[in-house]
């Protein structure tokens, strides 16, 4: 039997609205949760708001309302939020309600309580005179700051010297590097581990428990002249909701019995990597078995910030894209775990690509020949078609690949191993053509292909349904399916989907979306001599489009060129032949991401070498700023249809 699992992410500051990087750790914890539940382990997920210390109290003067006041106003736009981005979460902690400064007070109790091994009390007074952030609400030392300044928020911290209490940290470092070097204790990515032992390597001292020159937080119970140190307070909210102060039972079940996983940004990796492991073994409690500490992001290559304007609202999103669409899009701009960038103006592009064309045209072409030729009834399938033992090897292996990505945080793979099915479907597809097999009248064939490919998106809704659970429910709609079905092992067999049931779809399941701005560039003018070949980055700007043939094409393969960041070497379908081309897009489109889709081909072109390398052609492409769009076919026009 599995242990349960239970996964957290950090509680957000309620100083300020929900932003696209809080969404974006949030949304992660949710697919892996409901990734966890469809592999049948009961799965608890916790997420909140962190809403003590001098920076809420702060904010909550300056907009006129009382601390109280301020926190419940900005806690309700999390859950509003999270709620619009269909994230279901088992709990929702806040710092201020009463269970929470109960476990808090008791954890800070057992603390002080605690000695060391050589018999010295874990927790003492003294006085701290250090450099204080408050948009950190840390001290910082001499070597963290930047030009004087701490190297997040740019201002001078404020010097300050008050009566504390301390955790004797360093008693704990010892086994905490032991827990980390065997294992036990799992910090990732690997860098992140390696950062935790240099930082054990440093002498780490002793730190503050709590405040004295704090009023907004909770009094200690041995000491009400001070409050809990902002960090010990928000660190317990990882036992707090689930029982610590007076539920044995509910926390055994969560914490001591369970599966744990801290989701986080790496910017808050000390307090989490060594402070709670600290304070939990201080407090006789088992630790976590694995912390992942996700890179930042910049946004279309800019860093995220109030000033340039580019803070990315997902409300906003939610209203341009939906919930599922959004929650795909934060996702796949670039691998889960390290930095990165996300391509807001790519979002429209990448929307109609993989989700309106790639899935959604493909539900669409299947629906329409099934009510055309099988009397909107799932047909039975009759076990033999061309390229058929291709698809049913991909589809019986997609789910548990996808799951197995989850389990070592590779949430970018397993979504890639839903479209990677999805993109094997369009070709089988396209290969087997069977608007061609209606015509003649080949109806077992057809009735094969058609049943396949519903057994292909039936197993495509449950991998991608920890992303996009709506959309992945409209799509079981169709076939008549609901949620009963939505199980790991459910997906890992082909050919359990039903015959006979009736096929509806109401409507496209991704709509097409038009970019609001930014229109393509015309780019420059060809030069008068050149022949019609590409240049060595496999681009070339045409603007004489009359003399231009343009073909739909179906690429087969994509590969990278070796020692040529921007090439891909493609394999491509023209319906009366297959040519190879080399096309300056591997900056902007993964080899994974190329297989499968429709293009557009300029199909007249002299042949020509780059980089040594053949190509017959190029791809038809728009440029806007930095970033480069594949130009793709809307509707069911096969390989090798003229465009004009």
């Amino acid at each position: 039997m599995q242990r349960p699992f239970y996964i957290t992410t950090p509680i957000y500051y309620v100083n300020a609205r929900p932003h696209i990087g809080h969404a974006y750790t949030t949304i992660a914890a949710d697919v892996i949760a409901r990734w966890h539940r469809l592999a049948g382990r009961e799965t608890y997920f916790l997420t909140g708001t962190d809403e003590h210390g001098s920076k809420v109290a702060e904010a909550a003067a300056k907009a006129g309302l009382t601390e109280q006041e301020f926190c419940d106003r900005t806690a309700a736009t999390f859950v509003q939020a999270w709620e619009n981005l269909g994230i279901r979460n088992n709990d929702f902690i806040r710092t201020t309600s009463p269970r929470h400064i109960k476990a808090v007070r008791k954890i800070l109790d057992a603390m002080r309580a605690a000695k060391t091994a050589d018999g010295q009390d874990v927790v003492y007074s003294d006085y701290y005179e250090g450099l204080y952030c408050t948009g950190c609400e840390k001290f910082l030392t001499e070597k963290e700051l930047v030009d004087g300044k701490c190297p997040y928020h740019r201002t001078e911290p404020e010097k300050v010297r008050e009566k504390n209490y301390f955790f004797r940290l360093t008693a704990f470092l010892p086994t905490i590097r032991a827990r980390i070097e065997s294992g036990e204790l799992r910090i990732l990515p690997e860098e992140r581990r390696r950062e935790v032992l240099g930082l054990i390597d440093q002498e780490l001292g002793d730190f503050s428990l709590s405040r004295e020159r704090v009023t907004w937080g909770i009094p200690l119970t041995f000491d009400d002249a001070q409050v809990a140190y902002v960090w010990v307070d928000a660190l317990s909210n990882y036992i707090s909701a689930i029982g610590y102060a007076d539920d044995r039972e509910m926390f055994d079940k969560w914490w001591t019995n369970a599966d744990v996983v801290h989701l986080m940004a790496k910017d808050i990796l000390k307090f989490h990597c060594l402070y709670w492991p600290a304070m939990l073994l201080a407090a006789g409690e088992k630790l976590p078995e694995t912390l992942f500490l996700h890179g930042f992001f910049t946004v279309d290559g800019e860093k995220m910030s109030k000033s340039l304007g580019n803070q990315i609202d997902p409300n906003d999103m939610v209203a341009e894209f939906g919930a599922d669409a959004s929650r795909y899009l934060v996702l796949t701009q670039y691998p889960f775990g390290v930095d990165g960038d996300i391509q807001a103006s790519r979002f429209v592009t990448q929307y109609n690509s993989d989700l309106a064309n790639d899935l959604g045209n493909l539900v669409s072409r299947v629906v329409k020949l099934i009510q055309a030729h099988c009397d909107s009834k799932i047909p039975a399938s009759f076990g033999k078609a061309d390229r058929l033992d291709v698809l049913q090897q991909i589809a019986a292996q997609t789910a548990e690949a996808a799951y197995a990505h989850i389990t070592e945080f590779r949430l970018h793979a397993a979504i890639a191993e839903g479209l990677t099915l999805c993109r094997a479907t369009n070709k089988f597809f396209n290969d087997t053509a069977p608007w061609k097999m209606a015509k003649a009248g080949k109806f077992e064939s057809l009735d094969t292909v058609l049943y396949s490919c519903c057994e292909a998106l039936r197993i495509i809704s449950v991998v991608l349904w920890p992303v996009m659970p709506a959309k992945m429910n409209e799509l079981r709609e169709v076939f008549g399916l609901d949620e009963s079905g939505l199980t790991l092992d459910d997906a890992t067999t082909f050919g359990k989907l039903q015959s006979g049931g009736e096929v509806k779809l109401a409507k496209p399941l991704f709509p097409r979306l038009e970019k609001k701005k930014d229109k393509p560039d015309a780019g420059a003018q060809s030069d008068p001599n050149d022949k019609g070949s590409p240049n060595e980055d496999g681009l070339l700007d045409i603007s004489e489009f009359g003399k231009v043939q343009l073909r739909v094409a179906q690429v087969l393969t994509a590969e990278k060129v070796e020692k040529a960041d921007k090439l891909l070497k493609l394999q491509v379908d023209l319906g009366s032949e297959q040519r190879q081309i080399v096309a300056g897009i591997a900056q902007h489109y993964s080899p994974e991401q190329m297989v499968g889709r429709k293009v557009i081909v300029v199909a007249n072109l002299k042949p020509a070498k780059i980089r040594g390398i053949e190509s017959r052609g190029m791809l038809l492409a728009a440029k806007s700023k930095d970033s480069l769009y594949i130009v793709t076919p809307d509707g069911d026009l096969p390989p090798g249809s003229g465009v004009s």
